[in-house]
């Protein structure tokens, strides 16, 4: 998804944070964010996050996962988005 077409702003090697639920797991990426304060890019299955499952993956593993994220590549710093599954469109909303 990086090859030809430049989808995300960021470079395919920028670290996201994401969980082992996303990674191992292979759970959908259901929730988005583009962290206003630092810039950071969230992928989540949209349960609730433990730190101790957290992990940091490459931009490029996560659309190797799940290329339907691309959708939301334009979402604005201190955007989130979600979904109710891997079929479902794309909600956006500012962050509080």
């Amino acid at each position: 998804m990086f090859g030809k077409k430049k989808v995300f702003e960021d470079l395919p090697n920028t670290m996201v944070l994401t969980t082992k639920d996303v990674i191992e797991n292979k759970r959908g990426i259901l929730f988005v964010s583009h962290d206003a304060d630092d810039g950071m890019w969230q992928f989540h299955s949209g349960t609730d996050v433990n730190m101790e499952d957290a992990m940091l993956v490459a931009l490029e593993e996560i659309v190797e996962l799940d290329p339907t994220i691309t959708a939301v590549a334009d979402l604005a710093l201190g955007w989130v988005a979600w979904r109710d599954d891997k079929l479902s469109p794309w909600k956006r909303e500012q962050s509080n």
